[in-house]
């Protein structure tokens, strides 16, 4: 019986070293995908540092490349398009004016009334739906009769009520947030989508005459009287309430800016008629480029498979259609690489699947269990999660929205070098001058509702101006700018004449 009793213990010992052997080697094997992970992590870290040396040598990038845009045409990755806006809305303003934004992922309908007064402003109707993922590859046909068809609607809830207030055609402005080359207030053509926008046969075309023959065909009684980049209407927006806005940059699906600028600096464009001495400049600062911006093989990944691939660059690193997919291909990265997110997920493998807006409710999530994050893992088929994964995703958040944030802060103080707002003393005069009050008006999704963005921008601007310059920097956020600031455009445009393009 002892012999027995002995034998059993000894069976027991082997076994229980047995199963401590499997999990001393389980919890190794843990620790080694664990350390992978968090390889990946810091490598990821470490290629999106945006160090304020850095920050700073963009900042003098952005302005040289505008300079060289202002130049030439093709003389630099900023295109700097004339938008022959140089009169912008100062309050005195009257009338009752439509406007039609067709953005990135949506398209608005507005009604502007307008009473002669800044506090007379009245916005009667607005209007806004997604745009149809099948409307961006379809034809320029079915785009445009979408827009007009939406747009008719519109119009037909009003009823007779506005023809006895307004006996004149309606006048429409068109605020149309992609490249356009205008040649003047109230037309100009196509250069390229993007967003995810593929029309092809568009290329080239006049837009406002794309959007007039529709409502043509429709029997609107309509006119398409001003053709507006929507980072225009934002400046003029908040140039109506503020005098001293001189750029506006929009933060949404994609990203973009404009500036007011001297006509004597557009050497592109000889002897530019305006009676104000300066003109608006629509930068298309999505396309700039320099070798100082923090890429990283999953922005390389992305731009390869991206529509429009080798164009954008600075545009997919801060624009809001691409921050969610940055963050989705390091999270797949981190899944092939090792289990912690269980068994990889085709949904997990989709391109675009995860949205930013989804990035900003994972990355803000005060959960203690961050219950959000896991929400949203699991409709990317990422589910059963424990929380230290959970808070790998929120710091992968965190990293990719931080750059982002910082290289948009570098974009803004680019615009102010280059204008002699930035405190340098170079720009408009030579001598050293007493700072100015300085507004940029920003608009977009992610700006407006991405809280952390939009203090790791204001924070990294303030570290770039430094403090004495800073506190004469307003950054100021407006909804719904875009729309309302183009019928204000098209409100004081009465004046502005066409000026001849080179």
């Amino acid at each position: 019986m002892g012999r027995v009793l002995v034998m059993l213990t000894a069976a027991a010992a082997v076994v229980a070293c047995s199963v401590a052997t499997v999990m001393v080697r389980r919890r190794m094997k843990g620790r080694r995908k664990w350390r992978r992970v968090v390889g990946i992590l810091k490598d990821l870290e470490e290629a999106c540092e945006t160090p304020l040396g850095r920050l700073r040598q963009m900042v003098d990038a952005i302005a040289v490349e505008m300079q060289a845009g202002l130049v030439s045409e093709g003389g630099s990755k900023l295109k700097m398009l004339l938008t022959f806006v140089d009169d912008l809305p100062n309050g005195s303003e009257t009338g009752t004016y439509y406007a039609l934004h067709l953005g990135g992922s949506y398209f608005r309908i507005i009604k502007v009334h307008l009473g002669g007064q800044r506090s007379s402003l009245e916005v009667q109707d607005v209007e806004r739906h997604s745009i149809p993922t099948s409307l961006m590859n379809s034809t320029s046909e079915v785009l445009f009769d979408f827009l007009a068809s939406s747009l008719q609607r519109f119009i037909e809830k009003e009823g007779n009520d506005f023809n006895l207030s307004q006996p004149v055609k309606r006048e429409l402005a068109f605020t149309f947030s992609f490249p356009v080359k205008q040649t003047s207030i109230s037309s100009g053509v196509l250069i390229k989508w993007t967003k995810g926008f593929a029309i092809s046969e568009m290329a080239g075309e006049d837009i406002a005459e794309c959007l007039q023959g529709a409502l043509n065909k429709k029997g609107l009684d309509i006119r398409v009287a001003a053709l507006v980049n929507d980072t225009v209407g934002a400046l003029s927006f908040g140039h109506f309430h503020d005098p001293d806005t001189i750029a506006a940059v929009v933060f949404g699906t994609g990203s973009n800016a404009c500036y007011l600028e001297r006509t004597d600096a557009i050497i592109k464009c000889q002897n530019p008629r305006t009676t104000s001495g300066s003109m608006v400049v629509n930068m298309e600062w999505g396309n700039f480029w320099s070798s100082r911006l923090p890429r990283t093989s999953y922005d390389l990944e992305l731009d390869a498979e991206s529509m429009n691939s080798n164009d954008m660059g600075f545009e997919k690193m801060i624009g809001g259609m691409y921050l969610g997919d940055i963050v989705r291909r390091v999270i797949l990265r981190m899944s092939l690489e090792s289990d912690i997110f269980g068994p990889i997920s085709s949904i997990l493998s989709t391109p675009f699947v995860l949205r930013t807006n989804s990035v900003s409710a994972m990355h803000e999530d005060d959960t203690s269990e961050l219950q959000e994050v896991a929400r949203i893992l699991k409709d990317l088929g990422v589910s059963e999660v424990p929380l230290k994964v959970r808070k790998l995703v929120v710091k992968i958040c965190d990293i990719v929205t931080r750059r982002a944030a910082r290289l948009a802060a570098a974009g803004i103080a680019g615009i102010l070098k280059k204008v002699g707002r930035d405190g340098s003393g170079g720009g408009r005069r030579s001598d050293k001058q007493i700072m100015r009050r300085t507004v940029v008006a920003v608009e977009g999704g992610l700006y407006l509702n991405y809280r952390m963005f939009r203090e790791y921008m204001d924070e990294a601007l303030r570290d770039i101006l430094g403090e004495d310059v800073a506190q004469h920097v307003v950054v100021k956020a407006m909804e719904d700018g875009s729309s309302i600031g183009s019928a204000l455009l098209l409100a004081s445009s009465q004046s502005v004449q066409t000026i001849p393009s080179v």
